[in-house]
């Protein structure tokens, strides 16, 4: 087994280490030895992110990052080609990444955000099709994180960041060195960092050189617009005449906004007053996504009904802009639509939505709301556009990363456009991933993926893995994962199931609902149903069965811990929840946990809540027999890294084989490169030891080993 990495030649200054750490960010060539995909090899892949066709259908921009392990960083730059994948040219050298694509001046030029030399800032710049001509469009003080033209070019929309009042400063004036902070309300963090500054939507014109009189709609505000963390361009909707338009904020602060998912859709309006309107007053869900219809008559949008319930059901809404009423076009339809795309004619919509353990392509009838499939197959598309007689997407599997493809409007054959990573995974060895169906404990069946190991051999017997889905409400789809990779741990031996247990989208209302209020009920029972299964497999040793998750999925390790009676040879949990009634208090969003664990602990009346808390992971610990790998990172204000050391030491304390890896600049997630490949050694190594040495002890220790 081997790799070697030959870096292309790359322009810059060399530090004084050697490294170039300056250098600009390129592909790497990769050459592999035995097929293998290693950790490095992943992390070498090509990722496509953005893509815009420009108007006349000629070109296509999109954005490719690169990871360099040696710099511990990714770089995204821009790349236009023609609709069927030739003459790939590339327009950014630069050694920060550039995004946020958008055509102006009928194709003539391409907008997307860059880091300002000058200011060290993101802004705004132009260029012409061909990467020449670039031009700075905005000088924010604090930057630019995302922009939207009007269709006329003579209106943007930037976000960019405020200080949020602050009734404390005073007391800071002659202290510039305190790190001290004041808190006096709730929502004071955000997944990874302290509310230090919130974003506002800033309205300016544009004279096709330059942005000004650039205003804050929303001061006086201290509200966030885009919302954290995720919320971007997606959030602004330009009326086709550019008279008006439509943000999305959660207009709460404090306590409210942290136990709220109240986002609403507010009207702008550019050209008389400049007044807003609150459409989707009285609705208490998320209301997010809206999409003007090509005539301006109508507008669409994603839309969940119940308060506080981030995982509700996606409604796809759309609303008559003369009289203001709504209908949902999904009302009747089992599943739900993630992202939406009006067709040129306006009388209907795409959208990507999970069905059944994949993410296919849909159009729904605007009129009758009938819904019909345009992809099928074991794939999971995403960034849905619309283009002439045919619709571009990207697509992605367990086995290849994303790559732009070409979908006929009416459904059929689906046609790759770009091969970003042919030469990687042409050198790689085939990895088979089935589909099966698991009974499950109270009489359901249960759409499971199997992927089977490199160059498998069912006369031979394997060591296997049961993988905890997080959220606790993602989907069990064809994902593809630089970290929860299933085709690496193919690569490294292992038969890999990964159930769609009950609290997962795809599968109906009712399906994804049950999980909230019931953590430890009838999804664990599924992961059960789900290793009982794959152990009586012929080609899986029974003795050499782990369970991995992360986030919820690391929570699900935690609890498994100390009801799997034996099946579980080792366990690996990132990022998870231990103690329930610490995770109630210590996280930041509290509508999350407010609505998922029933309510606060101390109540109780309260039925759901209290056997959400008597049945928390911590209170097993006295049952745990199997050696267990906790990873954390220090920056994940969602789950406390205090959460994964809590267990760690549980399992030390109970004389059980234990590891921890600790990020102190990693948050929910393990992004950068270096931390990236640690994390891949650590946990295939505690694998290794454990599933494929002999079999850990399945019987609890005699007596804690907790010191005097």
């Amino acid at each position: 087994m081997g790799i070697a990495f030959l870096p292309a030649l790359l322009a810059g200054c060399q530090s004084k280490e050697g490294h170039d750490d300056d250098a600009l960010i390129e592909k790497p060539e990769v050459k592999i030895e035995n097929g293998m995909l290693t950790p490095e090899v992943l992390e070498a892949f090509g990722r496509i992110g953005e893509i815009t066709p420009s108007p006349d259908g000629k070109i296509i921009a999109f954005t490719l990052t690169y990871e360099s392990i040696e710099q511990n960083k990714g770089n995204a730059e821009i790349y236009t080609m023609n609709p069927d994948g030739s003459d790939m040219k590339r327009l950014t050298h630069t050694k920060s990444s550039e995004g946020n694509l958008a055509w102006i001046d009928n194709g003539e030029r391409l907008a997307y955000i860059a880091t300002d030399k000058e200011t060290e800032k993101p802004q705004v710049f132009t260029m012409k099709p061909d990467g020449s001509g670039q031009q700075r469009v905005t000088s924010m003080e604090n930057g630019v994180e995302c922009f939207k033209f009007s269709p006329d070019g003579k209106k943007i929309v930037v976000a960019s960041t405020i200080k949020p009042y602050n009734a404390n400063e005073e007391l800071f004036k002659d202290l510039p060195k305190t790190t001290g902070r004041v808190v006096d309300d709730l929502m004071y963090k955000h997944w990874d960092e302290w509310v230090a500054e919130i974003p506002h939507p800033f309205i300016g014109d544009f004279d096709g050189q330059t942005a000004s009189n650039l205003t804050d709609i929303m001061a006086d505000e201290p509200f966030e617009c885009p919302m954290r963390p995720f919320g971007g361009a997606e959030s602004f909707a330009f009326s086709p005449d550019s008279k008006q338009l439509i943000y999305v904020s959660r207009k709460f602060a404090g306590m409210e906004y942290a136990f709220s998912t109240d986002s609403n859709l507010y009207l702008y309006d550019i050209a008389e007053g400049k007044t807003v309107r609150n459409l989707t007053e009285g609705m208490p869900g998320y209301d997010t996504d809206p999409v003007f219809s090509p005539d301006g008559k109508q507008l669409a949008f994603l839309s969940m009904a119940t308060a506080k319930y981030e995982s509700d059901k996606k409604r796809l809404m759309v609303m008559d802009m003369s009289t203001f009423e709504m209908r949902d076009l999904t009302a009747d339809w089992k599943y739900w639509p993630e992202e939406i795309a009006w067709e040129a004619d306006g009388k209907s919509i795409l959208f990507a939505g999970y069905c059944e353990g994949t993410e296919p392509v849909f159009r729904i009838s605007v009129a009758d709301a009938a819904v019909t499939p345009l992809t099928e197959g074991m794939w999971d598309y995403h960034r849905v556009i619309p283009f002439g007689d045919r619709v571009l997407a990207l697509r992605h599997n367990m086995l290849q990363p994303d790559e732009l493809v070409s979908i006929p409007a009416s459904g059929g054959e689906v046609s790759q456009i770009t091969e970003i990573n042919k030469d990687i995974l042409s050198q790689l060895a085939e990895v088979k991933v089935e589909k099966r169906v698991v009974p499950t404990t109270d009489g359901k069946e249960m759409t499971a993926w199997v992927i089977l190991p490199a160059n498998f051999d069912s006369t031979k017997q394997y060591p296997a893995i049961v993988y905890c889905q997080g959220g606790p409400q993602q989907a069990v789809s064809q994902f593809w994962s630089y970290r929860w990779n299933f085709r690496i741990m193919a690569a490294n031996g292992y038969v890999v199931i990964a159930p769609n247990r009950r609290g997962v989208p795809g599968f109906g209302e009712e399906w994804n609902r049950q999980i909230s209020g019931d953590y430890s009920g009838q999804n664990m029972k599924d992961y059960l149903s789900a290793a009982d299964y794959i152990a009586a497999e012929p080609y899986v040793d029974a003795k050499r069965i782990g369970a991995i998750g992360a986030s919820y999925g690391g929570f699900s390790v935690y609890w498994l811990a100390g009801h799997h009676e034996g099946r579980f040879a080792a366990l690996v949990a990132h990022a998870g929840i231990f103690n329930v009634e610490a995770q109630y208090l210590e996280t930041e969003e509290m509508w999350f946990a407010d609505f998922d664990l029933g309510g606060p602990y101390w109540d109780k009346e309260n039925a759901i809540a209290q056997r959400t808390y008597a049945t928390s992971p911590h209170k097993f610990v006295d049952k745990w027999t199997a050696p267990i790998l906790v990873t954390v990172g220090e920056l994940d204000y969602r789950i406390l890294a205090s959460q994964g050391m809590m267990a760690f030491n549980a399992a030390k304390m109970r004389g059980l084989e234990a590891e921890m890896l600790v990020f102190p600049d990693e948050n929910h997630w393990v992004l950068k490169p270096q931390n990236a490949i640690l994390w891949q050694r650590v946990f295939f190594r505690f694998l290794d030891k454990y599933l494929k040495a002999a079999p850990a002890a399945t019987e609890a220790p005699a007596a804690d080993s907790t010191a005097k």
